[in-house]
């Protein structure tokens, strides 16, 4: 299959109407990326001679979605396409954006600005690629270089950093020395970044294809260093756990991978809490890693008390207080973790001992468990005020509580009736 023949029909069609108006008009971007890899294709972008009111003109669809950098959104029944005008940009403003753009009519203009050379390519409506920097070159050499000088590229857009880790780990790339050293030396830029940007990158190498390649990359970068706000996350922690970075991407959950890399750090719940708010996580999917990472502390906490409880009692306790589905979760990423034996610390002790026999027994547990929230309970805080004649407070949300891990203990049937006589019983 040739080039023409992957051409996504819509972004063919758009381009052909555009060259038909009189102006030049390519594909640009990661979609002649994938397309020169053979892998599937995203998102496509285009960049065309003509200006945003030209291509508004053109097509009976569009959004002016950024206008103030050249680009219209244009809406076929294939889909929606970004379109952007050529332009060169100005001096760049806190390190991330130009102050303003200029718009052109020279496409290897347009090209130059780009961060990578395999990003710098352009392929027109008869599959043919321009690539005036080298890009496929670098691609069959495993290479990832920067467009031009790499120090004036890092500093126009810090971000561009945190990307060429992500680029190198997710394409299997080796980064080009004079771009590695451009690196390390622009590397203090990265304060001027918003975390809500390093989580995006950080959150794509997570959750990418070399999540291992990934944080290696990281670590030997020192970007984490000079994040805008410091993280109280040791993530050099890493370091002492490199056997276990490769089974990450044995997790198919972002939030299986994200729990696993912040239980190697050997923090506790509560700090990862507060970095993930910093990173600006949103609260649903920092709620679901900190629950596992609060649950194997939970466990681990209840097996190494002088007196300790039993696992499988402990086991339940903490799936019912911290849910079903973080059970499951670090169930997953105990049966991937390698026990090593050499390792010293509270988790290798963990790994060492409780986690061989969660491995073995905690599913079969967690099927023995009749519920695990208040929901699935028989009876209800209105049962209990009803049945005990009192008035509704907090202490129906502490009765209800004791009663369902009663129930998740085997204590108890899940029955009304015995659930109520319990309840009697316990005020």
């Amino acid at each position: 299959m040739d080039n023409k023949d992957r051409l996504d029909h819509g972004a063919a069609l758009l381009v052909q109407k555009l060259v038909e108006a009189g102006y030049e008009a390519y594909l640009v971007g990661g979609c002649v990326r994938d397309t020169v890899l053979k892998r599937p294709i995203k998102d496509i972008d285009i960049a065309t001679s003509a200006l945003p009111e030209q291509v508004m003109a053109i097509f009976s669809r569009t959004v002016p979605t950024g206008l103030q950098h050249g680009t219209v959104t244009v809406v076929l029944s294939e889909g929606t396409y970004e379109v952007t005008t050529f332009r060169k940009e100005a001096e760049y403003e806190g390190f991330r954006r130009p102050s303003s753009v200029t718009y052109i009519s020279d496409l290897n203009e347009d090209l130059k600005r780009r961060d990578f050379t395999m990003n710098a390519m352009a392929m027109d409506g008869q599959g043919e690629i321009l690539d005036p920097f080298g890009g496929q070159e670098d691609l069959a050499r495993g290479v990832l270089r920067c467009v031009g000088a790499a120090q004036e590229r890092f500093g126009e857009d810090a971000l561009r950093m945190l990307r060429c880790i992500r680029f190198a780990s997710a394409y299997d790339l080796q980064v080009e020395e004079s771009t590695w050293l451009a690196l390390l030396e622009q590397a203090p830029l990265m304060r001027h970044i918003a975390l809500e940007r390093v989580r995006s990158e950080f959150a794509r190498m997570i959750e990418g294809p070399a999540p291992a390649r990934a944080i290696r990359l990281l670590l030997a970068s020192r970007l984490t260093a000079h994040f805008k706000k410091q993280l109280p996350l040791p993530f050099e922690r890493w370091l002492a756990w490199d056997d276990a970075l490769d089974a990450v991407s044995a997790l198919a959950g972002q939030h299986d991978r994200w729990a696993m890399l912040l239980m190697l750090l050997e923090v506790p719940a509560d700090t990862v809490r507060t970095a993930l708010q910093e990173l600006t996580f949103s609260r649903a999917d920092g709620d679901a890693v900190v629950a596992i990472l609060a649950l194997r502390e939970t466990v681990a906490v209840g097996v190494a008390n002088p007196d300790p409880a039993p696992l499988e009692r402990v086991w339940k306790l903490g799936a019912v207080r911290r849910g079903e589905a973080a059970a499951r979760a670090l169930l997953r990423l105990l049966r991937v973790l390698p026990h090593t034996a050499e390792k010293r610390g509270e988790l290798a002790r963990f790994l060492q001992t409780a986690a061989p026999e969660l491995v073995r027994c905690g599913e079969d547990w967690l099927s023995e468990v009749p519920c695990f929230s208040l929901k699935q309970l028989a009876i209800s805080g209105k049962d209990l005020a009803e049945e005990l004649g009192l008035q509704p407070g907090p202490w129906m949300g502490v009765l209800l509580q004791q009663l369902l891990e009663r129930t998740a203990l085997g204590d108890l049937p899940n029955e009304r009736d015995a659930l109520l006589q319990a309840a009697r019983a316990a005020t």
